[in-house]
């Protein structure tokens, strides 16, 4: 076990006293009022995966199969630090046109018992010309991390759903240069309309403006796991034809059957209840892609399960509930038992 490991429990039971995004809000501004060092403290901590674990994801090198996903890091606060601690890749946003508060509070909930997540955040964060500033400041600065850093895009709330190819774009083009990769969320349940945008009539016009407005960096395409057979094959085919680099399944989920009990919140839910549901899902997208590589994510938190997405055929996977349940450790203690 290593220190962050034996350390996390004492951080957790103080923050599981607060409301969820307080806890959240105070970690990432902590954290973000100086990553670089906190990153060489928790780094001196971490297990980081070794040279042999990088790995090929959708035209971008990963440091290793285990990446963060986005929703934990909004607005790119704290880019060293999740480096340091041991992803292999780390991806930020979800981040919109126009900046925007999000849905009303409270819109995060914890399920302790079941080890799960459900949010109704609403894309809340400053906008992608401020994430711009930020990243740009950052490597300009030398505190750049070794590691890729991905940016995630969603619609803003305003934007109907006619110009959301030109809203995508713009994002696209203030980050051109920036990051390593663009994956198009258009699979979150939380703002209104948005998952429309995995119907292929809408994906046909919005996947050439990103593309085009990425200029050569690669284009991933997240998915919804509510979808049907169909609907993920005619998303995966259109994927490929219009030059997505990468497919990223699954998102939250809807469903509420996968609980115990239901607590009566609208909103994504994620965590432990969704992994032998975002397996099937992504297995059905892994066959719909062909050499088109998968980013598997759901409900991910111990090494047998990375690895049966890994052989599965995924080229790589992203955790984030399991990282608020298990603590900074859990990057590199997959990564280390993957190595075994």
């Amino acid at each position: 076990m290593s220190a962050l490991d034996r350390l996390y429990p004492v951080a957790r039971a103080a923050l599981f006293r607060l409301d969820a995004e307080v806890a959240h809000e105070l970690t990432l501004g902590t954290l973000g009022r100086a990553p670089r060092l906190w990153g060489r403290l928790l780094g001196a901590l971490a297990d980081p995966p070794t040279a042999e674990q990088a790995c090929d994801v959708g035209g971008v090198r990963w440091a290793g199969p285990i990446g963060l996903a986005a929703g934990l890091d909004k607005n790119g606060l704290a880019i060293p630090v999740w480096a340091a601690l041991g992803f292999g890749g780390v991806e930020v946003g979800t981040v919109t046109m126009h900046p925007q508060p999000g849905n009303p509070r409270p819109r995060m909930f914890r399920l302790r018992e079941e080890r799960a997540l459900i949010n109704r955040m609403g894309f809340n964060n400053e906008g992608s010309a401020v994430l711009a500033e930020r990243l740009r400041a950052l490597r300009d600065s030398g505190g750049w991390p070794g590691v890729p850093v991905g940016a995630n895009l969603g619609k803003s709330k305003i934007t109907p759903l006619d110009e959301a190819a030109d809203d995508y774009a713009t994002s696209t083009r203030r980050l051109a240069g920036l990051v390593d990769w663009f994956t198009v969320n258009v699979s979150s349940p939380n703002t209104p309309g948005l998952r429309d945008l995995q119907d292929a009539s809408l994906l046909r016009t919005l996947l050439p403006a990103v593309v085009e407005a990425a200029d050569g960096t690669p284009v991933w395409l997240k998915l919804a796991p509510d979808l049907s057979d169909e609907a993920i094959d005619e998303a995966v085919a259109l994927a490929r034809a219009e030059g997505v680099s990468a497919i990223v399944a699954t998102n939250t989920t809807i469903r509420r059957d996968l609980l115990a009990h239901d607590p009566g919140e609208g909103g994504g839910l994620s965590g432990r209840p969704l992994y032998a549901f975002a397996r099937d899902r992504i297995q059905r997208v892994i066959a719909a892609a062909g050499d088109l590589p998968v980013v598997g994510v759901g409900g991910l938190e111990r090494p047998d399960q990375v690895q049966a997405l890994l052989d599965d055929g995924c080229a790589a996977v992203q955790l984030y509930t399991a990282f608020i349940y298990e603590g900074p450790g859990l990057p590199g203690r997959l990564h280390r038992a993957l190595r075994r």
